[in-house]
């Protein structure tokens, strides 16, 4: 039963992406109920690695994976045999994130509004750079577009931190880092951050403007984590683990915790219910955004 839940130790599993959310509710699970959690990195493939291997553990509760919007992605660019809405069982958001669309301070564009404008003026000689093909960041370059109907040109790189250095050095003009990534370099000066994806401002950096308000209403891109089991995990063991998830999220430690590692914490609704509609509803937002943008996997 659930109450008996857990008798041993927890593994989460994190594909791409910063593990700092798995640790931090790790080590709460770990205060509270005894027994060790495991952060276990399985990086890869965009993610079907850790995918596929928490779809084929047992339906116990005892591994879960840390869910990330590069999943959602995937479901639309990269659709494999596992079905995050059908194989799995989804427990709780943990944490929310805006990616920055950040600018070299080279460009002569102090705001949203201002770099359409450029980008209208050179039709095809700006550069934004992503994390990959298919993953978020590229995503948000394409939805800015097709929203705002302009020419500028996509290098992928392998993972997000090169991409970033050469955003940093100047070599490439644009990028949307997610905020952990893109604070640190704002704050230095060392990037220009004309917009937040989300579609309100964050508590983070409540002084940048959402690009939505910025002349593209509707524009939303959200990074995000959360927890997921394999599909027929108890609901018992679900419950148990969401409730955790969402006492945590009311303390103060761990609000202030989540806000120093660059992350706002996931919202009052937050049942296992609720995340999968969420999770469905940002599976559909990037379907129809690929289908208008025509953006692929090369």
């Amino acid at each position: 039963s659930g109450q008996a839940f857990p008798a041993k130790s927890i593994r989460i599993i994190v594909g791409p992406g910063p593990d700092i959310i798995a640790r931090l509710f790790g080590q709460k699970f770990a205060e509270t109920w005894g027994h060790q959690t495991i952060v276990e990195q399985r990086p890869g493939g965009g993610g079907t690695i850790a995918l596929e291997f928490v779809a084929k553990s047992p339906p116990d509760g005892y591994t879960l994976l840390l869910s990330s919007a590069a999943y959602t992605v995937n479901a639309v660019m990269q659709p494999g045999p596992y079905d995050l809405i059908r194989d799995f069982a989804s427990i709780a958001l943990c944490a929310t994130s805006p990616f920055i669309m950040s600018a070299h301070p080279s460009v002569p564009a102090k705001s949203v509004k201002e770099l359409i404008s450029l980008a209208k003026a050179r039709p095809g000689q700006l550069v934004y750079a992503s994390s990959g093909n298919g993953t978020p960041p590229h995503l948000a370059g394409e939805m800015f577009k097709t929203m705002a109907k302009v020419d500028i040109l996509h290098v992928p790189y392998k993972f997000a931190a090169p991409a970033l250095i050469d955003v940093v050095s100047g070599q490439v003009q644009i990028m949307w880092p997610i905020m952990s990534m893109s604070l640190p370099q704002l704050r230095a000066g060392k990037l220009r951050g004309l917009g937040v994806t989300t579609r309100e401002r964050t508590q983070l950096a409540p002084d940048l403007p959402t690009i939505a308000e910025s002349g593209l209403p509707g524009y939303e891109i959200i990074g995000w984590n959360g927890l997921i089991a394999p599909a027929k995990t108890p609901v018992a063991v679900v419950n148990r683990v969401n409730a955790e998830v969402n006492r945590h999220l009311k303390t103060a430690e761990i609000q202030q915790r989540l806000r120093q590692s660059a992350y706002d914490s996931a919202g009052e609704k937050n049942s296992p219910e609720q995340f999968a509609d969420f999770v469905r509803a940002e599976i559909a937002k990037f379907a129809k955004l690929v289908k208008d943008a025509g953006a692929k996997v090369d």
